[in-house]
């Protein structure tokens, strides 16, 4: 058996094919097999004795007769009656030249798998000095992101599409957080780097820090290639809305009642940081003439006089509730008398009297939405302003939320954090957003206060060191800046329909036909160094990522979760 230095000779490049720099045949050994996403290696040596190692990824295989006309030959064949043989093929896309000259390998060039530290040349990880673990390979070899195109360095931002409760989105980026966490990449910035996450379906998100049930040992083995080990989140901060017509702001949630905290702006807040048109986010809004009116009340909203206690006061009326507020906006838009005008101060000047009726009916409609999430009509109203510092990870639960009430709660937060990070002045500690749909706060096709945040984020969060996690069903629905402003492209398993858009367009042909069949746990993941995106996957989650799955809190028993009784032979089932 031939062998090029400890490794055998699994193939040569093929002679009746073009090889070109970008891709080439290699024709298979019938004593070994090559496989999709294998990483092999080649050299090529030139006139002046200088060698050159190609490196490549497998991406795609075949298998066909040799000296069989028709197809129906293979009966023939298979009876012993025809003569051919079996070939099998494999083609070849470079990833690396080293030294990088462009040159195509020689039919006949003897072909190697690559493994070690050839393997890791050969994906340039030897190049990269911060290694993120993005995963694992089919043969459980670390897959590593450089960090460089994630914290603002080179690049910043990661996108991740796929199938919702199938591609498992959501996990993916928890995995991510995971190891910006705890593998070291970050060294002592670790500590102060916080992570802000959306949890926008179910309750899924709100037990991070519980360790999971459903961990076997075979799973939490495979944290160790990684440098890291199975456990939950060590710091994390849960946020929800209160309940409607709760007079104590007790938390909106049904399966976590312990650790979580109500979230809510005061009347004040409201008024003084301009939140208002935060209410008229979606595309109804757009489409209507009344900006003008929303952008008037906001200024004078923004001069009333603050009396403490999250309330403020408008000529002698001290308002406390949400609904105060509209009544006492109503009042100044629609005098009593039918004779008298409106306050031009407060609906803008030539404005019609069907544009401001349009804007009131539509302001007093988002009132059973969001009049829990604007008050001071309890005591300590202030204490509940969001803290995004006050842990590692904070977790803010929308999930319950009417979609216009989402809309607010996630335009307010993320300027908060955006303003926040642009008043420090400086990109470290790193400020993470894990946003999912992604396609309903920043659509291909619409305008909104959310949408321009988060194309400033895209645009300008790499060097104020603000990194945005987004995630969709369908990239092709998406703003095209914030997909195209991300480094770090993530696909799982796609839509047929969406596979074939020109947004994975950074996916080869078969890679695209994967993306469909992808199982659980399963992504491509697309990085700058490499011409080529990988396939990973990732472990199980140590954190629990539904209530069925919590195991006591850390504090209570130390553990990172035990092994699972029974349960799916798919870990990943039910994750999204």
């Amino acid at each position: 058996m031939a062998t090029v230095g400890d490794q055998p000779t699994v193939g040569r490049v093929i002679g009746i094919d073009d090889a070109t720099p970008l891709e080439f045949w290699v024709a298979v050994d019938p004593a070994h097999t090559l496989q999709l996403d294998d990483v092999v290696a080649m050299d090529r040596a030139l006139p002046d004795g200088t060698i050159v190692s190609i490196y490549g990824v497998v991406t795609q295989v075949r298998a066909r007769h040799e000296g069989a006309r028709f197809q129906s030959d293979v009966f023939l064949i298979s009876e012993g009656i025809l003569p051919a043989e079996v070939s099998e093929a494999a083609l070849v896309q470079p990833t690396r030249f080293e030294p990088e000259v462009l040159l195509p390998p020689l039919p006949g060039s003897a072909v190697r798998i690559a493994t070690e530290d050839e393997r890791d040349t050969a994906l340039s990880f030897d190049n990269v000095e911060r290694k993120l673990p993005a995963g694992l390979s089919r043969s459980d070899e670390p897959v590593f992101i450089d960090l460089d195109f994630i914290d603002g360095t080179k690049g910043a931002h990661i996108n991740i599409s796929g199938i919702s409760g199938v591609a498992t989105k959501t996990s993916y980026a928890t995995f991510l957080l995971y190891s910006l966490f705890n593998s070291g990449v970050l060294g002592a910035e670790a500590t102060n780097t916080k992570a802000l996450i959306f949890n926008v379906k179910g309750e899924d998100l709100l037990f991070l820090d519980h360790p999971n049930s459903e961990l076997d040992d075979d799973q939490a083995e495979r944290y160790r290639p990684l440098g890291l080990g199975p456990a939950p989140f060590r710091d994390v901060g849960i946020l929800a809305p209160p309940r409607k017509g709760d007079a104590n702001a007790t938390p909106a949630t049904g399966s976590r009642t312990v650790g979580v905290a109500p979230f809510f702006w005061t009347i004040a807040q409201f008024c003084q940081q301009g939140l208002l048109p935060f209410l008229f986010a979606d595309a109804e809004d757009e489409r209507q003439q009344y900006t003008i009116v929303v952008q008037s009340v906001a200024a004078q909203l923004a001069q009333l006089e603050d009396v403490g206690d999250g309330q403020v006061r408008l000529e002698g009326r001290t308002i406390r509730t949400f609904g105060e507020l509209l009544d006492a906006i109503e009042d100044k838009l629609v005098p009593s008398d039918p004779d008298e005008s409106p306050d031009p101060r407060w609906s803008g000047r030539a404005v019609g009297t069907g544009t401001i009726n349009a804007f009131i009916r539509r302001l007093a409609s988002s009132r059973r939405h969001v009049e829990q999430l604007i008050r001071a009509d309890i005591g300590n109203a202030n204490q509940h302003a969001l803290d995004l510092d006050a842990h590692q990870v904070t977790v803010v639960d929308i999930h319950s939320l009417h979609d216009r009430a989402k809309r607010f709660v996630v335009g307010v937060v993320l300027r908060q954090a955006f303003d926040a990070k642009e008043a420090s002045g400086v990109a470290k500690p790193l400020q993470l957003i894990v946003l999912d749909e992604l396609n309903k706060y920043a659509p291909r096709d619409s305008s909104s206060p959310i949408k321009e945040i988060l194309l400033d984020v895209a645009e300008r969060g790499r060097s104020l060191g603000i990194i945005l996690i987004g995630a969709q069903q369908t990239a092709s629905e998406v703003e095209r800046r914030v997909v195209a402003n991300s480094a770090i492209r993530v696909v799982g398993r796609l839509d047929a329909a969406e596979a074939r858009r020109d947004e994975y367009g950074f996916l080869p042909a078969v890679a695209r036909a994967r993306s469909t069949i992808l199982k659980p746990g399963s992504m491509y993941v697309a990085q700058p160094r490499l011409p080529v995106p990988l396939l990973i996957e990732f472990p199980f989650p140590a954190w629990a990522t539904r209530s069925a799955e919590a195991g006591q809190l850390p504090s209570t028993n130390g553990a990172a979760g035990g092994a699972a009784d029974g349960g799916d032979a798919d870990p990943f089932v039910g994750l999204t």
